[in-house]
């Protein structure tokens, strides 16, 4: 009889497995035990005892100790604790030798709506199924259960269940056809058929293989998840659990004692080896006297902090730009390499902007029913530089053509607005009258009638109403429209780049497609510049705190973007480092206790509007700390801190749950376009 093996594919980087650069040994070695059979209820009996006290693959336990476990309750888990319960943001520092890791691990490439939700999960389940095929087991697995807990069954809504199950077809969430997601994952629950790998098929019934704890989590992190594979008669294969910890990142129970590697790919003999081989700190750059020589596995310029940083950028003079290049190097990229990356994440970000300012559809998916807000926002402002302006690819959503069909679905637009923009006052309403009067019997074609823009207020009061005025500030409304545009992109479920997160993705390609377009000189170092700098401020935010919603609310998601996107846009501005990181400081300073309470689950309200603000406060952050001279009060490493003392004590109900806040007072569905 088979028993258990546990998976897990890192290690410790002083294993001399790993030194070798080759995936971690996994023990295949099976001691007879009583496995419970493939039913729901067995497979919580089971997994209460899988408690890991190891992250690498271990034998099976015995069989009396089995035997005892079994006797037990089906639905306890004390491998679990109630959600209220889980208090580990940025514990992980303690383990970590300093903050560097790749700028294209904080940058990849995924599929929305949420890197933790569906990009970390997808992941997982291929590391699983590929570690079920190195250990030959892929062809006696009969039965395969899913064991969702916290947040992820909490907001299961998220596209957690296609994700996990594609990722264990074999899919990756960086290559996957994205317009078949929908219809594969539809297939699965209609034929009640799945193909492990790729080509092993096996019977998959979502209502009795998924099993949904969103009142407890496991004790790593709150969107942890297990897998557990059955032969044929029951017994117990493989199993393992995995916690999506923000960004896309997927670690188990040892990784988060090595988050030094981050590494997130499936096949870690492709890794270079000087990401798994960190091993001690050398991240003091002003140190007096005689230094021992440079490990050869770390990084040239490792730092633990934004003081640390900053001391590297003093010493060596060079930008923070300049000090992630040379880090990335170290990886093993060649400059070809790294200029290629780079230019490839900014080209799925700008494609991701044109694809959300360009699409024909009128909703978002999901019962909100909320409408598509960026296409015509960019309508409305191409217009004001190009009148009249009619695209193929932008098709007219009002009445008529042109300028008459710039508007919202069913909008009429007014007069003012398809001829030069003139104010109202009392006068202007008169003579509007007036020309009502002159026209009064004569029939206006349907299509050219518009109503006068209201005025609201009385006009026989001694202070005057406004009346309604066109923005004047075109640059900002870009801005805006570009950050809407890449988050309704992630709520349909499109391609994305997890900056750092997909919930916060909108944030930072609106803030360098802003500067490329009304800043810049040269596109090409502006992208370089901007996406290596804010990938240092990920970076410190990523050990000292947590890029996680579920750890620690949307300050974590957006207000990280923010700071993120402050600082790169202060580098770009040819700010100091210094200054630089006064910006990141201040992005994130104004977004602590941003709170995490999506609608009905779903990545849209208030995640969309709020990548529009976060770019916003990201652009007056930078434009604030190059204004102050380097005088300011507060650090950035204080204010990581802050941000982590914070989430630490946040309700588990605003991270990222749905169970207060705008989740809870607004009714489905929206009667409105937008909240």
């Amino acid at each position: 009889m088979l028993a258990a093996v546990r998976l897990g594919r890192t290690c410790s980087p002083q294993t001399p497995v790993i030194r070798a650069y080759r995936p971690p040994a996994v023990s295949s070695q099976y001691v007879p035990c009583k496995s419970p059979p493939a039913t729901p209820a067995s497979v919580r009996a089971f997994s209460k005892s899988a408690q890991r006290k190891a992250p690498t693959n271990t034998v099976a336990r015995t069989k009396g100790k089995k035997d005892d476990e079994a006797e037990r309750r089906a639905d306890e888990d004390p491998g679990a604790i109630p959600a209220e319960e889980l208090a580990t943001v940025g514990l992980h520092a303690q383990h970590t030798e300093h903050a560097v890791i790749s700028a294209f691990d904080l940058f990849s490439i995924g599929v929305g709506p949420s890197s933790s939700h569906t990009v970390g999960p997808m992941r997982a389940g291929k590391i699983f199924i590929t570690d079920l095929v190195e250990l030959g087991l892929l062809e006696k697995v009969k039965t395969v259960k899913i064991t969702l807990y916290g947040s992820l069954a909490a907001t299961g809504i998220h596209h957690t269940p296609q994700a996990i199950l594609l990722g264990l077809e074999g899919s990756d969430p960086e290559t996957i056809d994205t317009g078949t997601i929908p219809s594969r994952y539809q297939a699965i629950l209609d034929t009640k058929h799945l193909m492990l790998g790729g080509n092993h098929r096996i019977t998959y019934d979502m209502d009795r293989d998924m099993l949904w704890r969103w009142d407890q989590v496991l004790k790593t992190h709150p969107n942890g998840m297990r897998f557990s594979v059955f032969d044929e008669e029951g017994d117990l294969l493989a199993t393992n659990e995995y916690f999506s910890v923000g960004g896309g990142f997927v670690v188990n129970e040892k990784t988060k004692a090595d988050e030094n590697l981050f590494y997130k790919g499936v096949d870690k003999s492709a890794v270079h080896g000087a990401r798994l081989h960190q091993t001690h700190s050398m991240s003091d750059p002003v140190e007096d006297g005689p230094r021992p020589p440079p490990d050869p596995c770390q990084p040239p310029y490792p730092f633990v902090s934004g003081d640390s940083l900053l001391a590297l950028t003093k010493k060596h003079n060079m930008t923070i730009a300049q000090i992630v290049y040379d880090n990335e190097l170290h990886f093993g990229y060649s400059h070809e390499e790294i200029r290629h990356k780079l230019l490839r994440i900014w080209s799925v970000m700008d494609d991701c902007i044109r694809t959300g300012v360009s699409s024909t559809e009128e909703k978002l998916p999901g019962r909100l029913g909320l409408r598509r807000r960026a296409p015509m926002l960019y309508r409305r402002l191409m217009r004001g530089f190009y009148p009249g302006l009619s695209s193929p690819s932008i098709p007219s959503i009002g009445p008529g053509s042109g300028a008459e069909g710039i508007g919202a679905p069913g909008e009429e637009i007014p007069l003012s607005l398809q001829s030069s923009f003139r104010p109202l006052d009392n006068t202007s309403a008169r003579a509007e009258q007036a020309t009502d009067g002159e026209t009064a019997g004569k029939s206006i074609p349907a299509a050219s009638r518009a109503p006068a823009t209201r005025v609201v207020g009385k006009f026989d009061h001694p202070l005057l109403p406004e009346p309604p005025r066109k923005t004047m500030i075109p640059a900002m409304d870009f801005l805006s429209c570009y950050a809407i545009a890449v988050n309704e992109v992630n709520a349909s479920g499109g391609r994305i780049v997890t900056s750092p997160t997909n919930g916060a993705a909108g944030v930072i390609p609106a803030v360098l497609k802003y500067i490329i377009e009304f800043i810049s000189d040269d596109p090409e170092k502006s992208v370089t510049t901007f996406l290596l700098t804010a990938a240092a401020i990920g970076m410190l935010f990523k050990r000292g705190s947590t890029i996680s919603a579920a750890e620690g609310g949307c300050q974590a998601e957006v207000g990280v973007a923010c700071s993120m996107a402050s600082a790169g846009f202060a580098a770009c501005m040819g700010a100091t480092p210094e200054t630089v990181l006064q910006a990141a400081e201040i992005g994130i300073e104004h977004n602590l206790g941003l709170t995490c309470d999506p609608i009905d689950g779903l990545v849209q309200v208030p995640c969309i509007e709020r990548n529009s603000l976060g770019a916003v406060k990201a652009v007056t952050a930078a434009q604030l700390s190059m204004a102050s001279q380097n005088v300011y009060s507060v650090t950035l490493d204080e204010a990581i801190e802050a941000m982590r003392l914070t989430a630490v004590d946040m309700s588990v109900k605003y991270k990222e749950t749905s169970l207060s806040g705008l989740a809870r007072t607004v009714k489905i569905p929206l009667t409105v376009p937008a909240c």
